[in-house]
């Protein structure tokens, strides 16, 4: 398991230099392009996800942090469930800039920090919760990313990766590789005004681990308690893991 590899980068310094700037790209757009792209589940998918780690959430005193939080639609939700403040972190300025917009707009208890989710500005053991949707995909190092986020996870944390994956039926991946190749870049490309975005984003999912490899990793990792669950008929997956025993 490598890192995410964009047509034409030769390393990983090359690969994070595209993402940055792909997302810099669409961001004014990409809330848009997400839920017509995705019908609107893509909301179910973040509060299931909010679902699974309301355990957490519920302990007043837990830190939690949100990395690759893009235009910070999880990191609202998570913070739907709570008085205390939620961080929110990513390397893409005009993503943060778009996630600040929402959380004042809300007068939600969240707060933002600009950085590269390989590289967190965050103490050893200092966190309860971390958690990144549909952005662990595009990380230039997977293992490196599943390292630095047991790194800050302190014993009895917990890790939640919502991340696209292929279906497990035959004919349902068949059709959903056909939108994902052939609709998918053309819409998003229309709405975001960045074709090559869109079509990076079905590539990238084809080349990322499957769901039970990701698990492996994460156990390799040193993440106890790993298992995932396939949502959508395996559109995504959603894994945990744990830090020791959870809380």
């Amino acid at each position: 398991m490598n890192g995410t590899t964009p047509a034409g980068v030769n390393d990983e310094r090359e690969a994070a230099r595209w993402v940055r700037g792909m997302f810099a790209r669409v961001a004014r757009r990409y809330d848009l392009a997400n839920h017509l792209l995705s019908f609107n589940i893509d909301r179910y998918w973040r509060a299931h996800t909010v679902q699974r780690v309301r355990d957490v959430l519920l302990h007043p005193d837990a830190r939690v942090l949100d990395i690759c939080c893009g235009t910070g639609d999880l990191l609202l939700a998570l913070g739907s469930s709570r008085r205390n403040i939620v961080f929110g972190s990513d390397f893409c300025h005009p993503m943060l800039v778009s996630a600040r917009r929402k959380i004042e707009r809300r007068h939600a208890p969240a707060a933002l920090f600009e950085a590269d989710a390989l590289n967190l500005p965050v103490p050893d053991e200092s966190l309860d919760l971390l958690t990144v949707a549909f952005g662990f995909r595009n990380l230039a190092n997977y293992a490196a990313g599943l390292a630095e986020m047991r790194r800050v996870l302190r014993p009895g944390g917990m890790a939640a990766i919502l991340e696209f994956s292929r279906p497990p039926n035959p004919v349902f991946r068949a059709a959903y590789h056909f939108y994902s190749r052939r609709i998918l870049p053309w819409i998003g490309g229309a709405i975001s005004g960045s074709r090559d975005a869109y079509t990076y984003l079905p590539e990238s999912v084809r080349k990322f681990p499957a769901a039970r490899d990701l698990a492996d990793e994460m156990r390799r990792a040193g993440f106890r308690d790993v298992r995932y669950e396939y949502l959508t008929f395996g559109i995504t997956a959603l894994h945990l893991g744990s830090v020791g025993e959870i809380r």
